[in-house]
């Protein structure tokens, strides 16, 4: 790097290196080919499936009808003896007040009401609502099994679509790597998942999720006394 001083040694000129045109050129290339990889990769990578040996299904409670009736032809089509549903308080109610103000609940009516088996079904709601309810769901599914000395060595959670790779995380932590997660993504079918960015639904859920597993995968770390489940004394 050349100096120069000027006005009495006040100022100096540098001379430096610079991008010449071809060198924006490269850079341009390199964005356009980053930006297009994101269009085209994200949804794939959110919306993973990828199951696991189980005879055990879970359903996330949350979900809409269209991945209930995924759920019910994933049991038919499978091996599977026990349908699982998780989740904690509905949104918007004030926090838990029992297990049937819960999404767990929802998500069993939804099943029985498609005319699936009441018999096949097991509630194991979650009692945390706020944040990292995902997480706070999976531990209440571990307590359910620890509770009821079920052992379990892999379950298939079905879910959607681009939620599904946040919650195979979320899930895996809850559970420990004593039980493997299996992951089932069910397409929203509200917009065709190929040109999701044409959609107010895709963009919304696509970055959405793809900002919640970038903080579910750095930033969130699970205390190691939390559980899904209060104290009975606490429920209120």
């Amino acid at each position: 790097m050349i100096r120069k001083k000027g006005f009495f040694g006040i100022v100096n000129r540098k001379e430096r290196w610079g991008l010449s045109w071809k060198g924006w050129l490269v850079i341009g290339i390199l964005i356009i080919g980053l930006v297009s990889w994101s269009v085209d990769g994200v949804y794939p990578f959110l919306a993973v499936t990828e199951r696991v040996n189980t005879n055990v299904l879970v359903v996330e409670g949350w979900v809409h009808e269209y991945a209930i009736r995924a759920a019910i032809d994933e049991f038919n089509a499978g091996h599977y003896e026990r349908l699982f549903t998780t989740g904690g308080p509905i949104v918007g109610t004030g926090g838990y007040t029992n297990d049937y103000n819960t999404s767990a609940s929802v998500g069993a009516g939804r099943l029985k009401a498609e005319g699936f088996s009441p018999d096949l079904i097991q509630m194991a709601p979650s009692q945390v609502s706020g944040r990292d309810r995902t997480y706070s769901a999976g531990r209440a599914l571990r307590d359910w099994f620890n509770e009821h000395h079920m052992t379990v060595r892999g379950i298939n959670v079905v879910t959607e679509d681009v939620h599904s790779r946040r919650t195979r995380l979320l899930f895996q932590k809850a559970l420990g790597d004593g039980i493997k997660v299996g992951i089932i993504a069910v397409p929203n079918p509200d917009y065709d998942p190929k040109y999701w960015w044409r959609y107010s639904d895709g963009v919304r859920e696509v970055i959405g999720e793809s900002i919640a597993y970038i903080y579910a995968r750095l930033f969130f770390w699970p205390l190691g006394q939390e559980t899904g489940r209060r104290t009975p004394g606490l429920n209120r």
